[in-house]
């Protein structure tokens, strides 16, 4: 029987299972008989015509089955299926370009590579790549490519070090906690090279300003952890015809290649379209292995320098798939979509959208104040715990549950509730919690379209219990 590979975004509803064997004569009866033995990932799959989602691409063999027969492409009992969901150069003017003895020094071992040399480590020097991102993946593509030489580094970031950055922020450290991220990472970086000259943009990448700031550098790479800028990058690469270096992790894996329009698909072509929020899930919530950003991000700073130097094989046309706990690579061809809404044969798009309305994420309201009557406030529960009875729901996983939680609540996962509704009391008042208010936000819907009319959700989470009620519960 065809093998199936499954990703980790999927084995949560697989009893973490990396593979199976399922029988079928083309892609659809496969798959088919892969969400009757794993219902809890139907969803996940097919929409509720049964069709297959389009942020969800089937290889069959490493060949993408669009440009095959579908799903009706035929396989054979010896063939390998990958189910692959979306998780979300050039040069200057060089003849001014010069090195000091001590850049010589410094870039010694890239000037005796013949594919380098020193017309190569000029191109580097000549060179501007702007950043997307100063976190997991920013922090070694900044330190990379500032140790190769690049002459100019742009950085977006709009966040402050956390604590919990550091366990995979290698740029920054414990005294910089508190600090704004591009303060942090661009000390570092100027530590390591100070012949990179680095600017900073404070600010979220957005529809307003992504122009302004993409236009003046040769390459865009991206670093980001959400889908509506993932897209957003995209279409701006896409409309000023520069190569978007993309990385993207979850878990224990991680994807990579460089999306450039003008010569290859673009990220579009391999994800039409997002997944609805709150199906996949942030690694916030799931979990990173903290070496793993370092090892994707130094791969997309890998393909930065090929890009400038014009050197070796980009990852145009490829996607890498990258496995931490196998510690394997897999390759799967990615061939341009002529029906792309941006770089196909008829675009319908010619200027920059809303994406956080593409990405179906409703505005939040102003000052952070609930934006919606079943919302409640961590004192005002606090409050009601100590006069009322209230069924407390808690849809974080086991894991987060054993960090720390409020007292008295009942744990029932997210994804395990639509098959455990019947565990909720429905007699009391239901407040539901997750980490942040996310999750739970999902959960009191699914709970009032069931029945129970009373389900409101934690404002911010345990996040918000800890900051306003009991500072003991330590935040993650």
């Amino acid at each position: 029987m065809p093998k199936v590979l499954i990703p980790a975004a999927l084995r949560a509803f697989t009893k973490n299972q990396s593979a199976v064997q399922l029988s079928g004569k083309n892609i659809k009866e496969v798959l088919g008989n892969f969400a009757e033995q794993f219902p809890d990932a139907r969803r996940h799959i097919f929409d509720d015509e049964g069709s297959l989602r389009n942020f969800v691409n089937v290889f069959l063999n490493d060949e993408d089955v669009r440009f095959q027969q579908q799903d009706r492409t035929p396989i054979k009992d010896t063939d390998v299926i990958s189910i692959v969901p979306a998780v979300a150069g050039g040069s200057g003017e060089q003849n001014a370009i010069t090195l000091s003895p001590e850049e010589v020094l410094r870039y010694s071992r890239h000037l005796v590579l013949p594919e380098v040399a020193m017309a190569g480590q000029k191109k580097l020097k000549a060179a501007s790549v702007l950043i997307i991102g100063a976190g997991g993946l920013g922090s070694p593509l900044a330190m990379y490519l500032a140790a190769a030489g690049i002459g100019r580094l742009g950085l977006v970031d709009f966040d402050v070090v956390d604590s919990s950055n550091l366990q995979r922020q290698v740029i920054h450290s414990t005294a910089n906690v508190g600090k704004p991220k591009l303060q942090s990472a661009k000390d570092f970086i100027l530590g390591i090279n100070p012949h990179v000259q680095v600017e900073t943009y404070e600010t979220r990448f957005t529809s307003e300003n992504a122009m302004e700031l993409a236009k003046p550098y040769d390459i865009v790479i991206d670093g980001t952890d959400n889908f509506p800028t993932r897209y957003l990058v995209n279409d701006v690469c896409v409309l000023l015809g520069k190569p978007n270096v993309y990385g993207s992790i979850y878990r224990f894996e991680g994807q990579a290649s460089v999306f450039w329009a003008e010569k290859g698909p673009c990220y579009r072509c391999l994800y039409p379209e997002p997944p609805p929020p709150g199906l996949v899930p942030s690694c916030a919530e799931g979990g990173v292995l903290g070496v793993l950003p370092g090892i994707i991000g130094v791969i997309q700073a890998n393909e930065a320098v090929k890009l400038i130097l014009g050197i070796g094989e980009p990852l145009i046309g490829r996607l890498l798939l990258y496995d931490a706990l196998g510690m394997s690579f897999r390759e799967m061809k990615l061939r341009k979509d002529p029906k792309c809404p941006i770089c196909g044969e008829h675009r319908t798009i010619r200027q920059l959208i809303d994406y956080e309305q593409f990405c179906g994420i409703a505005p939040e309201a102003e000052n952070g104040a609930p934006g919606a009557k079943d919302e409640i406030r961590a004192k005002d529960l606090a409050v009601k715990l100590q006069r009322e009875s209230i069924f407390l729901l808690d849809v974080r996983e086991p894991e987060e549950f054993q960090i720390g939680a409020i007292p008295g609540a009942t744990l029932i996962p997210l994804k395990t509730l639509p098959s455990r509704l019947a565990e909720v009391d429905g007699s009391r008042e239901i407040i539901v919690y997750c980490r942040s208010g996310k999750r739970s936000a999902q959960a009191v819907e699914l709970l009032r379209k069931s029945g129970y009319a009373s389900a409101k959700n934690l404002h911010g989470g345990i996040h918000a219990w800890s900051d306003e009620v009991d500072p003991r519960i330590p935040k993650y």
